[in-house]
């Protein structure tokens, strides 16, 4: 839905059809999609029409699952599944569960648990809906509502216990790059949307075989290898997250402790699926994800993916166009530079590592 006076860069086409994607990498079919402009979100989010539409679309496609594209509040979710008699999910939630099938390592756990949490209680009373029905006066006080404030303090208390862990796995990661720093090895980190093929780059460069695949999310805990470049320099390369459009705040909260590395980072190399419709989209997301989390003034270098894919006339035509894509959205980065490469085919991957080499010169000048 397309809430007038509040679009952003992505048209809400695309919008909804990387919903669909993320939809699909939690293995669900996707049989169709509705759209709607409102001057405000409304209780039931969209109108009373729309959801009319809604219902009647179940008997045409069978669906069992509705996901809105923006996320929905605790009361519009119950309202919803009232009315349609299914299961509601907004974009978070269906986030929240691919990172839930992604995260292998005990920390990506942890912080995948803390954020599922976090969405899960404003949204507990929806548990305990079929209270209100009864009305007034007796039944309506007592076991139901004790069991309420019951689950409450459970999911507070599970809560206050994983900050607590991921607390531990901070002054672990801290202690960790205290000792680097010690070590003097540079830290170059990767970040991107996600499936710009961060851990196919880590892979080429590295031998570090990371799982990769053609999915959203593929790879979530982080993973740190150790590669020596041209001049004999050695550096530490590593990867964590990719990040998304309208990546929910509670994930970016959960996963601080793994984003902090980012901040001790030498160089970030900033990675763009160069043949994505959406690039420039997908590039300035990711710039202000860095921004709010205090990384613009980091050096970077942009690093534009995929050129074995470039379609068009030939190679420098397919370049220039994607370079005129992006020229806008990277003009105001902190960049050194952008630089065309295939982390599949080992393009340019000869110049990146001198690039690397020079750029970590030039800071520690």
């Amino acid at each position: 839905m397309e809430i007038k006076g509040h679009r952003d860069r992505w048209s809400v086409e695309d919008s909804l059809a990387e919903l669909a994607n993320l939809a699909r990498t939690a293995d669900a079919e996707v049989v169709g999609e509705l759209t709607q402009r409102l001057e405000r979100p409304l209780p039931t989010y969209i109108g009373s029409g729309k959801l009319k539409e809604l219902a009647a679309l179940r008997s045409e496609t069978g669906y069992s699952v509705v996901i809105f594209d923006d996320e929905l509040s605790p009361h519009q979710q119950r309202n919803l599944e009232e009315a349609l008699q299914v299961k509601v999910i907004d974009r978070t939630a269906l986030i929240l569960d691919i990172f839930a099938r992604s995260a292998q390592t005990r920390e990506g756990q942890l912080q995948v648990e803390l954020a599922q949490n976090q969405y899960l209680l404003p949204r507990l009373v929806g548990q305990w809906s079929h209270l209100e029905r009864l009305g007034g006066g007796i039944g309506t006080r007592g076991p139901g509502e004790s069991q309420l404030e019951t689950d409450r303090r459970l999911v507070e208390l599970r809560i206050h216990r994983l900050k607590e862990e991921i607390e531990e796995v901070r002054r672990h990661r801290a202690l960790y790059r205290k000792q680097r720093k010690k070590g003097g090895i540079p830290i170059v980190s990767l970040v991107g949307y996600t499936n710009a093929g961060k851990s196919t780059l880590l892979n080429t460069l590295s031998n570090a075989n990371v799982l990769v695949e053609d999915k959203l999310f593929t790879t979530l805990d982080p993973v740190t290898r150790r590669i020596t470049l041209p001049n004999q320099q050695p550096i530490l390369l590593t990867d964590t997250v990719g990040f998304i459009h309208k990546l929910p705040p509670m994930v970016v909260a959960a996963f601080r402790a793994t984003l902090e590395e980012l901040g001790e980072a030498d160089l970030i190399l900033h990675l763009v699926d160069i043949t994505h419709k959406n690039a420039a989209e997908q590039c300035q997301t990711v710039e202000d994800i860095l921004i709010e989390l205090n990384l613009n003034d980091k050096p970077r270098l942009t690093l534009l993916n995929k050129i074995d894919l470039l379609g068009g006339d030939g190679l420098e035509d397919g370049q220039l166009a994607a370079q005129l894509q992006l020229e806008e959205s990277c003009r105001q980065m902190d960049s050194q530079g952008m630089l065309f490469i295939s982390a599949a085919r080992g393009q340019g991957l000869p110049e990146l590592l001198e690039r690397i080499s020079a750029s970590l010169v030039m800071s520690r000048a």
